[in-house]
């Protein structure tokens, strides 16, 4: 039985120890193959065999982990972050008048209220902070610690609940007992406060940089007005079936994807490709569903619905590649999983240093205390207990485990607006370091739809007959020569036959029987193996046409070749400025093809690319790309149809274009809506531009630990101001991440020029 993927939207987890605890639960139930769970997005990518487990076990383990899951990465509860919101504002109103009472004797050493009155007001107020709107975090980190899988909210719960306890001397020297120990309650109930403000304000931005799917979702249109039985209907998107004709008028967005039957006009598809230019379309022409219809009245056949539509596609794509992890990110997460448990032993050996060495561990404390108010805390106890619980909040994990997912979030989100759709988050890293672009001609660089320009008949039969017959031939055939000539006979008037004992052969053409003649159509490797003669002056007449760039098909009848017939198909728009720019980024452009030497140099000196291999079957291709990986290449495999997955799943990198067939879609790593090459090289810098986010994040997050801590740990960081940084930390690494989104992914006013002119290049080819 083939493995499902179930999306889950995972609630309650606050930092990297949470996600791995969960992502440990999922990868523990029975039948589960991989579990991936991504702290910025709030989702768990599980695969699993339905077999030996459902969504309802996924759920529980989840649960017993303690977080709560729900299935089909629905957005999160508005309820939840607006009491996360509520519980922050109350704890600041309960702490102000101790920040008030603290900064006063602090900074200016005036005491509003006697010293025994404050101990008790900040304990009861501290208290009454960590038992109302701390609860649920002391609640989860005190319960992970009991699990022995410590986290963020555990750091927090062990460090408000010492600081407090720290302020039960204040309340004995109020009745009159004890000694003058100095306690640190009002701290308590303030870092709560931060801990509470940070964590909504990260909250925030983590689901403001993880909203792509959702404004997919928005433009998906929810009625349509269909066509049925003469009447015009406004029914549910979900009642519409595949072959229902849907009416989508101008100025309306078209309902499903589908085919147009009737009508014409500009489509704007920048929801669907990221391409800003209106598209005109007419009959025949294939359109998405929630794109806009500007200026035509369209009447659409429907091919596809629900989850099979572009669009709907799409949104899986982006949640997969949101819900992956890319190689970087091993490094943070070995990181992340003894971070929490070292911290706590750092806390405690902070605490016994500052106990046993008070004067080797204040050393920098008492010369900063001229300047730092805090670092002269009175008594050794007093200021090991501060430094202690400074170490305990200090501390981010959460900014390491947040560098490369939220990067990588709005990564996948800048490339959905652009057209480029991740289906696999590593192949964003090794895409930045690409060496070779390798192209397939027909329908990558082409526009893979090759019209018929010469008949030339070679023996007895005249033209007319000689293409009705190979377009008889050809009725079995997918390929966009035969589609060519079947399209130019039926414009010529041709009644086509039906053909027997018809054979594809991949690569080479197609041998069939017509109205009881042998025939075989295809290229010259086709006739020779079939020791089918072609005389000179014919393989001459093959060669003009294919010096002028066409691709030529030779029709032989009954083992005698009597003619061709030459088809050109038009380079796509653009084609020759995305070479410049993919050289511009110091990569090289290598075209394949399974076309003649003379027809690809042609194509390949029209955009400018200086290295082919002509002559190829569909496994040369893969062959090909293994070649250049051998020589040291990295390789990006870019093509469309069924005979480029092979390539594609060799190449380092596949990108697939959307408009080709499924089975090349599915081998790529990158899937490209626009049919504009442009998208490979904005696909490039959109790599680029993430991964130095990534590497930026994880640099500011090691930073920040690396002098944070030790800092905290020598008594220069108030706890309070701990907290604060480590909440910032966070925040700016989110903030960083987002940034990513408004980057421009095209290519700017100058790109670089090639050194030669554009008819004077050398074409390295091979092939025959």
């Amino acid at each position: 039985m083939a493995e499902e993927v179930e999306t889950l939207r995972i609630e309650g987890m606050h930092c990297a120890s949470c996600a791995a605890t969960v992502e440990k639960a999922l990868a523990g139930v029975s039948g589960v193959s991989r579990a991936s769970v991504n702290l910025a997005t709030e989702r768990a990518l599980v695969r699993f065999d339905p077999g030996t487990a459902d969504v309802r076990d996924l759920m529980r383990a989840v649960d017993r982990a303690g977080y709560t899951a729900r299935s089909g990465g629905s957005e999160p509860l508005a309820g939840a972050d607006r009491a996360e919101a509520r519980r922050a504002l109350v704890a600041w109103a309960l702490t102000t008048p101790l920040v008030v009472l603290m900064a006063a004797r602090m900074l200016v050493g005036a005491e509003i209220v006697p010293a025994a009155w404050y101990g008790l007001v900040a304990f009861a107020s501290s208290a009454l902070v960590l038992s109302t709107c701390g609860r649920p975090t002391l609640l989860g980190g005190l319960r992970s610690i009991a699990r022995r899988a410590p986290d963020m909210n555990s750091l927090v719960a062990i460090g408000t609940l010492v600081s407090l306890a720290s302020g039960a001397p204040a309340l004995l020297r109020f009745l009159g007992i004890g000694s003058g120990f100095e306690g640190f309650a009002d701290i308590s109930g303030m870092i709560m406060a931060v801990f509470l403000t940070g964590r909504s304000i990260e909250t925030l931005a983590r689901r403001r940089a993880s909203r792509a799917i959702g404004r997919l979702s928005t433009v998906r249109v929810r009625e349509a007005l269909v066509e049925r039985d003469g009447a015009e209907l406004t029914l549910p998107i979900e009642e519409v079936v595949p072959g229902d004709v849907v009416i989508a008028r101008p100025g309306s967005r078209i309902p499903l994807d589908g085919v147009i039957v009737e009508g014409g006009g500009a489509v704007d598809e920048s929801v669907a490709t990221g391409e800003p230019m209106p598209i005109a379309k007419r009959p025949g022409d294939a359109v998405i569903g929630s794109t806009m219809s500007l200026d035509g009245f369209l009447k659409i056949r429907v091919t596809k619905v629900g989850e099979d539509t572009f669009l709907a596609r799409v949104a899986g794509l982006i949640e997969e590649a949101q819900g992956s992890k890319v190689p970087v990110q091993r490094f943070a997460d070995r990181v992340v999983a003894l971070f929490v448990p070292g911290i706590f032993l750092l806390a405690l050996g902070t605490l016994v240093a500052w106990l046993s060495a008070p004067s080797v561990m204040g050393a920098a404390a008492e010369r900063a205390a001229a300047f730092v108010p805090w670092a002269g805390a009175a008594g050794s106890s007093s200021r090991a207990l501060f430094a202690a619980i400074a170490v305990l909040v200090i501390a981010c994990p959460c900014a390491l485990a947040l560098a490369t997912p939220t990067a990588l979030v709005a990564g996948t989100a800048l490339g959905a607006r652009n057209g480029i759709l991740l289906r696999r988050g590593a192949a964003l890293q090794t895409l930045r370091d690409v060496t070779t672009v390798v192209f397939d001609k027909t329908g990558t660089i082409t526009e893979g739809a090759p019209r018929v320009t010469d008949v030339v008949p070679l023996g007895v039969e005249p033209a007319s007959e000689l293409l009705r017959l190979a377009a008889s031939a050809e009725r079995g055939s997918e390929h966009p020569i035969g589609r060519a000539v079947r399209e130019h006979a039926r414009e010529a008037g041709a009644e086509l036959s039906a053909p027997t004992r018809f054979a594809a052969i991949p690569g080479r053409g197609v041998r069939a029987v017509v109205e009881g003649r042998a025939m075989l159509v295809g290229g010259s490797a086709l006739l020779a193996e079939e020791g089918v003669p072609v005389s000179s002056a014919q393989a001459s007449e093959r060669a003009r046409a294919e010096s002028q760039g066409k691709t030529v098909a030779l029709v032989a009848l009954d083992g005698a070749l009597s003619g061709l017939i030459a088809v050109a198909d038009r380079v796509r728009p653009g084609a020759a400025r995305a070479i410049e720019e993919l050289k511009a980024l110091g990569i090289e452009p290598v075209m394949l093809t399974g076309d003649g030497v003379r027809s690809a140099r042609s194509i390949a000196c029209e955009v400018g690319i200086e290295r082919i291999s002509a002559g190829l079957l569909p496994g040369d291709k893969a062959e090909e790309v293994k070649r250049l990986q051998e020589a040291g290449r990295l390789v990006a495999m870019v093509g469309d149809g069924v005979n480029d997955a092979p390539a594609l799943a060799q190449a380092d990198v596949g990108m697939a274009l959307a408009t080709g067939a499924d089975i090349a879609v599915e081998a790529g790593d990158i899937v490209l809506a626009q049919a504009s090459l442009s998208a490979v090289a904005k696909a490039v810098r959109l790599s680029r531009a993430t991964l130095r986010t990534i590497k930026r994040n994880l640099l500011w997050a090691a930073l920040y630990n690396l002098v944070c801590v030790p800092a905290a740990a020598l008594g220069l960081l108030h706890p309070v101001l701990a907290e604060a940084a480590m909440a910032l930390s966070s925040i700016t690494v989110i903030a960083s991440s987002f940034a990513l989104q408004r980057a421009r992914l095209d290519p700017g006013p100058q790109y670089l020029k090639a050194e030669l002119p554009m008819n004077s290049r050398r074409i390295e080819s091979s092939g025959t």
